[in-house]
């Protein structure tokens, strides 16, 4: 017999690292036409990454209700009270580390230099006109309406005929993430990185506040490691290689700036984890949109920022009210890089920000170029979650053990 040779398979962490070099290599040397392209290209595939969103969050989280033959309800309303008290804490740890650290060494001056960082990006040659069919809040709730409602049916002994729908929908759905949207994340990685290189924004911003963005950045790894510790100390796992499992996730949100986008990743991430199937994709898709501590640590920090520069007022008790509404108001948010800072535009007068303000504008900058590493928090913490969901699930909700069979 002859052995058939493997092939050599590059794999997905090596090809967001290449990508991202790339990206800056021809953001920094290359001709504008060329960065041009790249964005043109990187464009037009967030356009039909954004219209699948929608569909990714139906798909999974319908089926992962569906699938729950009890429990269903409760299942959701522990997920979703760990994810908001998550995001509740990370916030008050921003507020912690800011008023501790931060008013060493910030200047006025940096306002103006910051404004004019970001003039030189370039814009798409065209932009294809897809929009998506129903906007990730709606996408959640109507997955939550059929997914619920699916799972009561089963329990009654009907509602087969809508369960076998879901399941093919869901085939579909993941059809088109393992032959389109993974192989080309990379490409939209690529994009990103060209333009942001090219226009030297985020090298200007970054010299400008390196302090304050590794603050943020330390606090991120810190407040996810410390989850990963807890979740695995209840449930028994170990939590360095939980961390380490969760490594491609972390790199894929930091070149797609989208929870939502990274949904596919950080199933398998969990997969390798050993969550069970059910819970995985149930809960990870949840908490892309409804769990963001690196992104409230973010937003928390850089509005503290914009206050004290300002000598504005920024008590504990002022910024917590600020925290509470965008916890929930965030939930929009994960379709698309910058939308934490898009959903909390309309709350900003609660600090004392005019939404329309020059403040609010120094704001989105702010915020953007640390986007990267603030989604990357997100859906990282998300494994965190569901390790503790799957223990909780079947402990005090289902109470049996958890099915090996679903690995």
């Amino acid at each position: 017999m002859t052995e058939t040779k493997k092939k050599f398979k590059l794999g997905l962490i090596p090809k967001l690292l290449i990508a991202i070099i790339l990206g800056i290599l021809v953001g920094s040397y290359f001709p504008p036409v060329i960065t041009q392209i790249a964005v043109t290209i990187s464009a037009n595939f967030g356009k039909f990454l954004n219209f699948i969103i929608p569909l990714m969050i139906i798909a999974f989280v319908t089926k992962g209700i569906a699938d729950l033959s009890e429990g269903a309800g409760k299942l959701l309303l522990v997920t979703v009270l760990i994810a908001y008290l998550s995001t509740l804490i990370a916030g008050t740890l921003s507020y912690t580390m800011a008023r501790t650290i931060f008013p060493s060494f910030l200047e006025p001056q940096m306002v103006e230099q910051i404004q004019t960082a970001t003039d030189k990006n370039l814009a798409a040659f065209f932009e294809i006109p897809l929009n998506p069919i129903i906007d990730v809040t709606a996408a959640l709730v109507l997955a939550f309406l059929l997914g619920l409602c699916v799972s009561i049916l089963r329990q009654k002994g009907s509602g087969d005929g809508f369960y076998k729908l879901i399941n093919e929908f869901n085939e579909i759905i993941n059809m088109v993430l393992e032959k389109a949207i993974i192989p080309l994340l990379p490409l939209f990685i690529f994009g990103n990185f060209t333009n942001m290189a090219y226009s030297g924004s985020v090298f200007a911003i970054l010299q400008i506040f390196l302090k304050i963005f590794v603050c943020i950045i330390a606090l991120h790894i810190l407040y996810i490691s410390a989850m990963f510790i807890v979740a695995c100390a209840y449930t028994g796992k170990n939590p360095f290689k939980s961390i380490k499992e969760a490594l491609p996730a972390y790199l894929t949100a930091i070149g797609t700036q989208s929870s939502a986008a990274t949904i596919p990743v950080n199933v398998e991430c969990n997969k390798k984890m050993g969550v069970s199937k059910q819970i995985r994709e149930f809960v990870i898709p949840l908490c892309a949109t409804v769990h963001l501590p690196g992104s409230m640590i973010t937003l928390t920090a850089c509005v503290y920022t914009l206050l004290e520069m300002y000598q504005m007022p920024h008590n504990y008790a002022l910024i917590i009210k600020f925290i509470a509404i965008l916890g929930i108001a965030m939930v929009a948010a994960p379709g698309a890089p910058g939308g934490a800072v898009m959903s909390a535009l309309p709350f900003l007068p609660v600090v004392g920000i005019a939404s329309d303000s020059p403040l609010a504008s120094i704001l989105i900058t702010l915020y953007i170029t640390q986007d990267s590493f603030g989604t990357a928090a997100n859906v990282t913490g998300d494994n965190a979650v569901s390790i503790m969901v799957e223990k909780i699930y079947y402990k005090y909700i289902v109470k049996r053990p958890i099915p090996k069979e679903e690995m």
